[in-house]
Formats: C-alpha cells, sequence, structure tokens
C-alpha cells in the first residue's frame, strides 16, 4: 500500500476524479482534474441524478426510524455502484480514458452526521457516516480511491466538517484581499481567507441550512412536482413573513460559536415540515413560507458574517446549487454589502463542480503524505491525513 501510495505521489501531475454528492442528495458530482504542484485544471464535470428509489432509500435513512441495519449495509453498497458509474460515464461522454487516471477521492454521501455525539466513557464520541462503498468503486474503475474522509479529523478531535477549506485555501486566497468562499449545497458552508493567509488562519463552519429547507417547502408547495426552486422563481412569487423569520433566526445553531458544522438532524424534513405545518396553522402563503425559508439560508449566512468574521469581507465568492437561486443571490447581495459577491465560475470553477473538485485536491494530498485538514476550522487538535485508500485492480 504504502509503494502503491509513493509511486503515484511521485508524479508532478496527477489526473483524478472526484465525487461529492451534498446533504440534498441530489445525485453525483464528478469532475475530472488535473492536480499540478501549484495549478488545477477541470478537465470534464457533469452531474448524474440518483434514481428516484435510490434517493427517496437516501433520504429515508435520516429521517425513517423504521430503517434496518440491512437498509444501510444494501445502500452503502448501492451508492458506491452510482458513484462507480459517475466516474465511467464522464470518462466516456468526455473522451477521456478510464485508464488515464491516477487516482479517484469520494466523499461519500452522508447519512448520519454527529458532530457534538453522544456520552461515552465519560466524555462526548462525535460520529459520522458517510455510505458509497469505496472498495465497489475501485474494484468497477480499476482506479485506486480515496474515500471517507471525515472519520480522522474526529477521531482527533474534530468536528469532522467542514473539509474543503484546504482546498479552498489552494484555490481562493490572495495576498491582499479578505475571500468568504460561500458553499450554498444543502447545508451553507463558508471559509473565511484573510488577506495572506496561512493555513492556521483560516476559519471555516457551517453557517446554517443551504438549500435544504428551501427544496423541501419546495417540494411541499408543489404537491411533490418539484423537489428544489428553479433560480428561486417560487420563492419570488411570495412575501417574507417577518414574525416566522424572526422565530427561525432565534435558532441555538446559529449564536453557537465556530467550530461548528450541521445537517439533516437539525434542518432536515422533520424541522422543515414543523415549520411549514405551524405556518399554514397561522394562514401564512405557501409562497410566502418558501420566501421566508428562503430569506432565512441569506440571513442566517450574514449573521455568521456580522457575528464571526471579524476582519471584515472584500470578496464572497459564491458555489454549490444555491449560487443558481436568483432570489437567494439578490438577498445575499443586500445582506452582505458591500462586500463584492463573484462565483467560483469567475475563477475556472463552475458553481456545481467545486466540491468535487475540493475531493480531487484532498486525495491527492492523502497520497502525497501531507496532512489535509483545517484544526483551526473544525476543532481538531491537530492536523491529521484524512481519508482511506482502497488499491485499485490495475494499479
Amino acid at each position: 500500500m504504502e509503494k502503491l501510495a509513493a509511486e503515484i505521489a511521485a508524479k508532478d501531475k496527477l489526473r483524478v476524479a472526484g465525487l461529492m454528492s451534498g446533504t440534498s442528495a441530489d445525485g453525483v458530482d464528478c469532475a475530472i482534474v488535473d492536480v499540478c504542484r501549484d495549478a488545477v485544471e477541470v478537465l470534464a464535470f457533469d452531474t448524474f441524478p440518483y434514481a428516484r428509489q435510490v434517493r427517496a432509500s437516501i433520504l429515508a435513512l435520516s429521517q425513517d426510524k423504521r430503517v434496518s441495519l440491512q437498509d444501510i449495509c444494501h445502500l452503502n453498497f448501492v451508492v458506491g455502484e452510482v458513484f462507480a458509474s459517475a466516474v465511467v460515464k464522464l470518462s466516456e461522454q468526455s473522451g477521456i480514458p478510464l485508464d488515464s487516471l491516477d487516482l479517484i477521492g469520494s466523499h461519500g454521501q452522508t447519512v448520519c452526521h454527529m458532530p457534538r455525539g453522544r456520552r461515552f466513557r465519560g466524555r462526548r464520541l462525535g460520529s459520522t457516516l458517510q455510505i458509497g462503498e469505496p472498495s465497489i468503486i475501485a474494484e468497477r474503475t480499476g482506479i485506486t480511491t480515496v474515500a471517507d474522509f471525515r472519520p480522522r479529523d474526529m477521531a482527533a478531535g474534530g468536528q469532522g466538517a467542514p473539509l474543503v477549506p484546504y482546498a479552498d485555501y489552494i484555490l481562493f486566497r490572495h495576498s491582499q484581499k479578505n475571500r468568504a468562499v460561500q458553499n450554498i449545497g444543502g447545508i451553507a458552508n463558508v471559509t473565511y481567507l484573510p488577506a495572506g493567509c496561512g493555513l492556521g488562519e483560516i476559519l471555516a463552519f457551517d453557517t446554517g441550512p443551504g438549500n435544504m429547507m428551501v427544496d423541501r417547502i419546495t417540494n411541499l408547495v408543489t404537491h411533490g412536482q418539484s423537489c428544489y426552486d428553479a433560480r428561486g422563481r417560487l420563492a419570488a412569487r411570495g412575501q417574507v413573513n417577518e414574525g416566522l423569520l424572526a422565530e427561525l433566526m432565534s435558532h441555538g445553531f446559529l449564536r453557537r460559536r465556530p467550530p461548528k458544522s450541521t445537517g439533516r438532524e437539525e434542518f432536515g424534513h422533520r424541522f422543515s415540515d414543523a415549520v411549514y405545518r405551524r405556518a399554514r396553522k397561522e394562514k401564512a402563503g405557501p409562497f410566502d413560507i418558501l420566501a421566508t425559508v428562503t430569506a432565512f439560508t441569506a440571513k442566517s449566512i450574514g449573521m455568521a458574517y456580522r457575528r464571526f468574521l471579524t476582519g471584515g469581507v472584500d470578496e464572497v465568492i459564491l458555489c454549490g446549487g444555491g449560487a443558481h437561486n436568483e432570489t437567494l443571490v439578490h438577498l445575499l447581495q443586500e445582506e452582505l454589502h458591500p462586500a463584492a459577491i463573484k462565483f467560483s465560475d469567475d475563477f475556472g470553477i463552475s458553481a456545481d463542480a467545486k466540491e468535487a473538485v475540493s475531493f480531487a485536491i484532498l486525495a491527492c494530498e492523502t497520497v502525497r503524505g501531507v496532512a489535509n485538514n483545517v484544526p483551526s476550522a473544525t476543532g481538531a487538535a491537530k492536523s491529521v491525513i484524512l481519508g482511506k485508500m482502497v488499491p485499485g485492480r490495475c494499479q
């Protein structure tokens, strides 16, 4: 294993497929990237949606207490097959030979994330679970696969999230500008890169819900016809309910100091459904509720910046699916003024591809033996090398 890692790491340029599926569980993001010592080039990217039943099964793992151990076991391998298929399909449609890949970096699909943990032997023990069996990915593709990045950081006392700040540092740091890289996936998270910063000066944390509540309320408003609010058009039809917004803004997570991370356990279907039912009972219109939870995402991001990014922000770089929500982006522009709003696309990495690219970068550092967590972001006691490596059958 060490010999294989050394052989891969010895190359000046690594061709890597990065795989990511976020808390929205919409599908698998796959990017093929050339990673050099001082540059990253995205060669191909696409998103491969989950089949309806697979997505429903994944969401049920974190929402339905009736799921069994057999369900988790089965889906771990199913998701591994879907992830492997994404790499093969992207290779075929882009014309990039599969055997030209040196490495795959797979985040997997998070089904449970408990950074605050439970009591064990007199202390709190955090835990996390990502499915998408890397042995399946390595076997189906023949490519050495690095996966399961979060647990090592948690073993070192961290929250296992956020993990992308290392890649954000590589891609977006600036000698003179204070930058905030704002990802808006199911959960929203920020990486704060002060001008001229080193790794130890990065601050990163989850700000609260991103698309998670918006997607769920959209599904309820449209009676299951849509899973997301395309470009924020539905939210634009409603008016923000200030009373409901104030109630949402009182959520305890928003006041908690970093390092902090969250997920479906706090802002998933159960929470969103309860908000929707209560608001409807108080005669709030469906589109008003959707406008309000969209404003909640923007306001919670703005609050996080004002409370915790004390050095100020010159530029905000948006990425993730929320960057396509024009209503949300407009609210963020108002909330974060006078910071300039940019998109990762402006830097050659599409908003959708950025997280998959990040896990390609993390996988490279793993095989090179470089510590790739950011303790100032996760709260870990020390820097560690993330991930587990499964050799490819052709290497």
